[in-house]
């Protein structure tokens, strides 16, 4: 399949998609960032867009001028032809505001199935804000995560220790080397099987087994990975310079550019994450919203296929900008897409 950039609405766009193009089932992954719903329009001065709405300045974006339930069905009609696009193993991160989120989540708890809920994932977004209000200061916004089934494409994401990290998680050393350990039994006790056999003469304490076979002990602790404590107690060795590193957390600090070539343009370190945790190589890549191009830039550096819709003009400028400087290397390849303008096939 070839990336694709069409122009348009893009509830068209889906439509265009799922019935000429035959994607119905084919798209791995969808981020969106929609419209937040602020009753205000977003523009671009001299080549520079305003970061919040303005609809007195500059060149028009976009508008963002649907509120309250009209915002919600325009985007729960939206979801449900994005639910048909989506393979039985895709997922769907959704951007939104604090302020009408919560709407959202319900309206996506009946598209999606409440089953499917992952996460409320909070992202902080800039830094703390100093002018009085009433209220605390807002550096976040939310980004709702859902996958069509309980099997979703999962490439368990991981971040690197930070030193205080690692004088916290592995506060002993030995040769050199940083490391905790770990009991080596569990909760829970076992009739028969190898979890329940002494290992050293010993048995695991009374209402616990062992967390592997006795086998695997002996071998631990031949390999100097158990340490006993003064009191006789065995516990598993794990070192810090063997491990990956420690799970992403729901809050995320990616902080949106400082100076954006689209209004409410993203941070690419964000969309990598998503799209490494979330689709593999060769999976198709979606964004219906797609402002500046991202996240389709993102999918492209990633070895994914990529989609990109948005009606305004300036999104399609900005996005084809943004893809036309991937010149292509030894390990990616130029990108080559179709620019399909939607009102063309509709007349």
């Amino acid at each position: 399949m070839k990336n694709i950039i069409i122009k348009g609405d893009n509830i068209e766009g889906l439509k265009y998609l799922l019935s000429t193009r035959n994607l119905k089932g084919k798209i791995d992954l969808v981020y969106i960032d929609p419209p937040f719903a602020t009753n205000g329009n977003f523009t671009i001065t001299d080549g520079r867009a305003s970061t919040i709405s303005n609809s007195r300045n500059g060149d028009i974006a976009y508008s963002d001028k649907l509120i309250g339930e009209d915002f919600i069905e325009f985007l729960r009609q939206r979801l449900l032809l994005i639910k048909e696009l989506l393979t039985d193993k895709g997922s769907i991160y959704l951007h939104i505001d604090y302020k009408i989120g919560h709407y959202v989540k319900v309206m996506m708890d009946e598209v999606f199935g409440i089953e499917n809920f992952r996460n409320d994932i909070t992202r902080i977004k800039c830094n703390p804000k100093n002018f009085n209000r009433i209220g605390y200061g807002n550096i976040k916004d939310l980004i709702l995560f859902y996958t069509k089934s309980q099997e979703p494409i999962w490439n368990e994401p991981r971040e690197k220790y930070s030193e205080d990290d690692l004088k916290k998680l592995f506060p002993k050393i030995e040769k050199g080397r940083r490391y905790t350990t770990v009991p080596i039994h569990a909760p829970g006790e076992t009739e028969n099987g190898k979890s329940n056999q002494p290992f050293k003469g010993m048995l695991p304490p009374k209402g616990r087994h062992w967390r592997t076979d006795v086998e695997t002990l002996e071998q631990w602790d031949k390999e100097g990975l158990i340490e006993w404590s003064k009191t006789g107690n065995p516990r598993k060795i794990i070192f810090a310079d063997e491990r990956e590193g420690k799970r992403v957390q729901d809050i995320w600090e990616f902080k949106d550019p400082q100076y954006p070539t689209y209004p409410t343009e993203k941070n690419s370190d964000m969309l990598d994450l998503i799209i490494k945790t979330s689709s593999n190589r060769k999976s198709i890549v979606l964004d219906c919203f797609c402002g500046s191009g991202t996240t389709l830039k993102s999918a492209h550096l990633l070895g994914r296929k990529w989609i990109g819709i948005d009606k305004s003009e300036h999104a399609i400028k900005a996005t084809i900008k943004k893809i036309e400087t991937l010149k292509g290397d030894l390990f990616t390849p130029k990108p080559e897409y179709e620019l399909i303008d939607i009102s063309d096939i509709n007349t």
